[in-house]
């Protein structure tokens, strides 16, 4: 089985490569190589899915790549149940956006590229969810940053794009400093980068401390995981480290549903997950975890209900529900983050590429005060749309409704400190959920028709290429739910893929206590606000304007996505612009190039200039010259 388990990741890679380098002159055939690969993975991915649940895993190296002292540098996998349903999820939905780029990117000068890009995408995610160690961990986490970067500035033109991708990659760079510290204070407690030993001694880790300010120790495990959590907070957008995923909306929209649905926005979730013995040994990182969750479920989800341009509703959305999942890694309730995340990826992935199909039927448009009365035009996109939005909102029976509902519940459950407010903040979450994604719904496919006369003459259905992947997706937003809560959620299924300490095991708990009104508390603030959003965007147009005005700074504030964009542009960016500006007018200019450099060559050359004037070419010069030196000679001589 071992080579069955390198053909997944290898069959994505080689699709990647073949698709980089097919010949310029040959046109779009790109996805000749990288759709074949990622199927193979994602028939393979079934395979091992399959054994797995039969009850064989795999854990151990299939190559070492070098020593360094007593540390191997090995690349192992380790194939479990939490492995296995990744692998899954991970290909499926890469898939099904491959199959719908041959459409979108048609006639686009870098088809070819493009399709490299996404399956080397596939290839890096694929290393990072089977990895059996932090190296190839983080050689999966730097690599799907590293495509991250290409595919947000794909159009690389637009100076926009340029910016985004720019953004993306050093916002990313910051969480990764986290990530670096928590991996050296695990190697600098235990000697080992392989999970196994990590997990099996994680106990030494809780009783290790390390000086993290004079006077202050903190367990190794607590600095480890709250380190480890920066750089998840980085990838899985978290608040403050979320700001570059709305700007990653500047790259094509299919890349924008592989990056927000099951790949590297879920990176961070996983490791939480894949590190769940390690959390489990710190309260302080559990908590952390929570409020941070908590927190972006809830104020992210406010700045969605502000944006006009659909993607980044969308965008603001999957920032949310990120926070959800974080939530349940915080509260120990890892079955339903992952859940959650299943489930996520395909109503997610739907809604990014059905917009995609929408704006591609408006002549690329993506402000929605422009579009408007879809749903005539395009059925199968409408009604697709329709299922991701439902899913979304977490309407029964659709699958949103069960994963969140789970996490909500575990989080009433909690003891964990923050639990309260997790609680409150999720709950209320759904209800602005369902405001901004059935505004968003309205806006687009119902109302009048906003768009200009040419292209209301040209409005229809997209390519079946585009809208069978949408068929597709559809199918396990409305349908995973209520076939998957029950093995998924409450069934054991991970079984020892995680680890929850004892007396925190809310999942458990909620398996004798579900049911009662705070199930259907949840699904009633949804339904409550999509009569809202009815009313609001199709009773009375004009109302929302006025609540606008209405509401003066609250509204600005959430227009300006809460100041974390002028932090971080505007201060710290702006900062950092100004210490090089003096370092290089100060530093570089004057003290090297001034002082030292040119400095030094200007001092030689006034010397020399100096000097040259007693090369005069006359005879009497050089023996007057000569005299003055026998005298200064012969008075040394006597005088010493």
């Amino acid at each position: 089985m071992e080579t069955l388990y390198l053909l997944i990741p290898l069959a994505s890679l080689v699709g990647a490569l073949g698709a980089g380098t097919t010949v310029a002159s040959v046109r779009e055939i790109g996805h000749r190589w990288a759709i074949p690969g990622v199927a193979v993975s994602f028939l393979l991915s079934l395979v091992v899915l399959a054994d797995v649940l039969a009850g064989h895993t795999f854990n151990g190296a299939v190559y070492t790549w070098g020593a360094i002292g007593g540390l191997e540098l090995e690349v192992g996998l380790l194939i479990d149940r939490l492995t296995a349903v990744m692998m899954a999820v991970v290909t499926f939905v890469s898939l099904a956006v491959h199959v719908y780029t041959i459409g979108y990117m048609h006639g686009d000068p870098g088809y070819n590229r493009f399709f490299a890009y996404i399956a080397g995408f596939t290839f890096f995610m694929l290393m990072l969810v089977m990895a059996n160690n932090f190296l190839v961990l983080f050689f999966g986490w730097e690599g799907v940053g590293l495509v991250s970067y290409l595919l947000i500035g794909f159009w690389y033109t637009r100076e926009s794009a340029i910016a985004a991708s720019l953004k993306a990659f050093l916002v990313n760079r910051l969480g990764d400093i986290g990530f670096v510290l928590g991996l050296g204070a695990i190697y600098a407690t235990l000697g080992t980068l392989a999970y196994e030993p990590v997990f099996a001694r994680a106990g030494e880790l809780a009783s290790s401390t390390i000086a993290v300010l004079p006077g202050m120790p903190w367990s190794v495990a607590s600095f480890a995981a709250i380190a480890l959590f920066v750089g998840a907070m980085a990838k899985s957008a978290q608040i403050p480290l979320h700001v570059w995923l709305p700007d990653s909306m500047e790259g094509p929209t299919p890349i924008s549903a592989l990056i927000h649905a099951a790949t590297m926005v879920t990176a961070g979730v996983f490791m939480l997950a894949r590190l769940s013995p390690l959390y489990e040994q710190s309260l302080a990182a559990l908590s952390l975890v929570l409020v941070v969750g908590a927190l972006t479920a809830l104020a992210l989800g406010l700045v969605a209900l502000v944006q006009h341009d659909i993607k980044r509703v969308i965008a603001y959305s999957t920032i949310s529900q990120l926070g959800y999942m974080v939530v349940a890694m915080g509260i120990s309730a890892y079955a339903a983050g992952i859940f959650h995340l299943m489930t996520h990826a395909f109503f997610k992935a739907l809604l990014f590429l059905a917009a995609g199909s929408a704006i591609h039927a408006v002549a690329d448009e993506q402000d929605m005060r422009r579009m408007g009365g879809l749903a005539r035009h395009m059925p199968v996109t409408h009604w697709t749309f329709l299922i991701g939005a439902l899913a979304l909102c977490g309407i029964w029976p659709f699958a949103g409704y069960y994963s969140k509902d789970t996490i909500i519940e575990a989080a009433a459950l909690s003891a964990i400190p923050g639990a309260g407010f997790a609680y409150w903040a999720t709950l209320i979450g759904v209800g602005i959920t369902a405001v901004y994604t059935f505004r968003m719904y309205f806006l687009t496919f119902h109302g009048p028709e906003r768009m200009d006369a040419e292209t209301r003459a040209h409005l229809h259905e997209s390519a079946r290429v585009i809208t069978w992947p949408l068929v597709v997706l559809a199918v396990p937003s409305l349908l995973a739910g209520f076939f998957l809560l029950e093995p998924v959620v409450f069934g054991g299924y991970f079984g020892s893929s995680l680890f929850v300490a004892e007396g925190r095991d809310v999942l458990g708990e909620l398996a004798h206590h579900h049911g009662g009104w705070g199930q259907y508390l949840p699904l009633a603030l949804a339904l409550a606000g999509v009569g809202l959003a009815y009313y609001l965007y199709m009773v009375r147009r004009d109302l929302p304007a006025r609540l606008a005005a209405a509401s003066g700074p609250a509204y600005s504030a959430l227009v300006a996505k809460l100041g974390f964009d002028r932090l971080f542009e505007g201060w710290l960016a702006g900062a950092g612009r100004g210490l090089g500006r003096a370092l290089w007018r100060g530093g570089d200019e004057h003290l090297i190039d001034g002082l030292a450099v040119n400095g030094t060559a200007g001092r030689v050359a006034a010397a020399a200039a100096r000097l040259r004037g007693i090369q005069s070419g006359y005879v009497y010069h050089y023996a007057f010259s000569m005299l003055i030196g026998v005298f200064a000679l012969v008075s040394w001589f006597f005088l010493a």
